[in-house]
C-alpha cells in the first residue's frame, strides 16, 4: 500500500479550478517529483496534499482518507510542507525558527532535544542560531526552512521550488542533504522542482503535470529520455 495515494483530486481558488482531477501515488521510502510549466498546478497539488486550499477529490494518507482534515491535523498525521518562498519569520533568530517546527509535538521535552539534533545535520546555518533568519543567504533560509519542518519527525516531506532563485552551489548543497534523508534515513519526498534535470537526478519515480491533469508519468531514469520531457523540460 503506497503511503501517499491521489484519486481524482481537484482543487481551486475561488472560482478557478487548478486541478482538474490529480491521481498519483507515492511509495514510502520513495522520493517522487512533479514537473511542470508554470500554472500547470504542482504547487495546487502539495497544498491539496497539506490542507491549504479547497479540493475535491481523494487524498490518502497511510491508507486514510483525510477528508476535511485541517492543515494542522494533517501535520500532526506526518506530513511536512515546505511551501515556495520558504516562508520562514526573517524577524526570528534561526533557533527560534526551528522551535516553531516543534510546535505539532506533544512530547516537548524530547521536541526541543531533536531541535538541537536537526540543527546538527546543517552546518551552514547551527553556528548561526542567535542570528536573525531575515539576515541569512537565500540558501541558508531554504537550510533553515528544511530543518524546521524535520523537527515534527515527519513520514511524508512536501517540497515545493526549493531551488527557485539560489545559486547552483546552494542548490547541490540543498539536495544533498534532502538525497541523504531520503536513501539514508528512509525518508518519503515529493518534490515540485522548476529545475528539471536535478528533478530527474534525485528522485526514482516523476509525474508531470499540464493544465491541471497528469500528462506523463514513470519512472525517473526513462523519462530523462523521453522525447516530450527532453524539449519541453530539459532544452535538448
Amino acid at each position: 500500500m503506497p503511503l501517499l495515494e491521489l484519486h481524482d483530486v481537484t482543487g481551486r481558488y475561488g472560482q478557478v479550478q487548478a486541478l482538474h482531477g490529480v491521481s498519483l501515488s507515492v511509495e514510502e521510502g520513495q522520493a517522487v517529483s512533479v514537473l511542470g510549466a508554470n500554472g500547470a498546478g504542482k504547487t495546487t497539488t502539495l497544498r491539496a496534499i497539506s490542507g491549504t486550499v479547497r479540493r475535491g477529490g481523494d487524498v490518502v494518507f497511510e491508507g486514510r482518507k483525510l477528508g476535511r482534515k485541517t492543515s494542522e491535523a494533517i501535520a500532526r498525521l506526518g506530513i511536512a510542507h515546505v511551501p515556495e518562498g520558504r516562508e520562514i519569520y526573517g524577524e526570528l533568530t534561526v533557533w527560534e525558527n526551528i522551535l516553531l517546527g516543534a510546535v505539532i509535538r506533544r512530547d516537548r521535552a524530547q521536541a526541543k532535544s531533536d531541535c538541537e539534533d536537526v540543527l546538527e545535520q546543517f552546518p551552514r546555518i547551527k553556528d548561526r542560531r542567535r542570528q536573525q533568519a531575515g539576515t541569512l543567504s537565500g540558501g541558508e533560509q531554504q537550510m533553515l526552512a528544511l530543518a524546521r519542518a524535520l523537527v515534527s519527525k515527519p513520514r511524508l516531506l512536501l517540497l515545493d521550488e526549493p531551488s527557485l532563485g539560489l545559486a547552483p552551489t546552494a542548490v547541490r548543497d540543498f539536495y544533498e542533504i534532502v538525497t541523504g534523508l531520503n536513501r539514508e534515513q528512509g525518508l518519503t519526498v515529493l518534490v515540485v522542482e522548476q529545475n528539471a534535470s536535478i528533478a530527474l537526478g534525485v528522485t526514482q519515480h516523476t509525474y508531470v503535470l499540464e493544465v491541471g491533469r497528469v500528462a506523463l508519468e514513470g519512472p525517473s531514469a526513462d523519462l530523462r529520455q523521453h522525447e516530450r520531457v527532453r524539449a519541453s523540460y530539459l532544452g535538448y
